[in-house]
């Protein structure tokens, strides 16, 4: 059965169904997000648990291939009578025959919330993914090796592939308030507000010679590490999400990646972003065995 088009009909909804056993530590009493692209002017737009009825990844288990035939088959009003609450719901967020964007509440929805993630996204912009991957490998190696940020913090480090560049995640032990975010990791332009995202750009960019830079922005020909998805109510990437040309209208001829856990030795491999960018949906679930190690 194709993974993505179950049943004859396009829904990413069956591919993520398939992986969310793997998902339940890493999405744990997380809130689950989407984005529903839409082939009009609007672009797309956002469900999320700070206005919809809140999802989680052990509500995906509610889902058997009875379901799916359902939505090949009928609108989702029209089936309202023979399905349950919570599959109601999963439609909702995941409607058929729609490009969607996995995503999850980072730090929980809600403000000024405790954190249990320091989430870092390495934006390109019109850099190559190449050269992300080398700044990807560096922010690790300079994140292990400054001993004033590891008196502060104990921490596993996870690092995601997005399906067009790179996320770092710093795991923590135990939660720490915003306080600690605002003061040690927020990016400023403020001279007077010396970060650690800032610090580690710069000595990136004096080892790698690629500008580097901490911030939101996109900028050309400079990569940013941008750690403001950190806070509580902003939204992050799901491992094994589907990744999309923009403007994502055309199904699955949209997709252009997947993103996927990897391990620091992975990013050894001089092959990687080729291997990466022919990743498909049926090539991740044959190997999950060996994504999931990396989650």
């Amino acid at each position: 059965m194709n993974v993505i088009k179950p049943f004859g009909k396009f829904d990413v909804l069956f591919y993520y169904t398939k992986l969310n056993s793997f998902l339940k530590d890493f999405l744990k009493n997380k809130e689950i997000a989407t984005k529903i692209w839409i082939p009009s002017s609007i672009g797309f737009f956002i469900r999320r648990g700070s206005k919809d009825e809140p999802l989680f990844i052990n509500e995906f288990s509610n889902l058997d291939d009875n379901f799916f035939k359902l939505r090949s088959e009928m609108k989702r009003e029209d089936a309202l009578s023979r399905i349950n609450k919570t599959q109601a719901k999963l439609w909702l967020y995941f409607p058929p025959n729609k490009c969607i964007d996995f995503f999850y509440a980072c730090n929980n929805e809600g403000q000024g919330k405790k954190i249990d993630r320091i989430f870092i996204d390495v934006d390109r912009n019109n850099l190559s993914s190449d050269k992300a991957l080398q700044v990807t490998k560096e922010l690790v190696e300079v994140i292990k090796k400054d001993d004033d940020f590891n008196k502060l913090l104990k921490f596993n480090i996870k690092i995601l592939w997005t399906g067009s560049s790179f996320h770092v995640y710093l795991m923590l032990n135990k939660k720490v308030e915003l306080k600690f975010y605002n003061d040690y990791i927020a990016y400023s332009k403020n001279d007077s507000h010396s970060s650690f995202i800032k610090k580690w750009s710069k000595k990136i960019s004096k080892k790698l010679k690629i500008n580097v830079s901490g911030g939101h922005e996109k900028l050309k020909d400079i990569i940013i590490l941008d750690p403001s998805g950190t806070p509580s109510g902003k939204l992050a990437r799901v491992p094994f999400s589907l990744h999309y040309i923009k403007p994502a209208n055309k199904n699955e001829k949209s997709i252009d990646g997947i993103c996927v856990p990897l391990n620091e030795k992975i990013l050894d491999d001089k092959y990687l972003i080729k291997k990466l960018k022919k990743l498909t949906p049926e090539q991740v679930l044959k190997n999950i065995d060996f994504w999931k190690k990396n989650l």
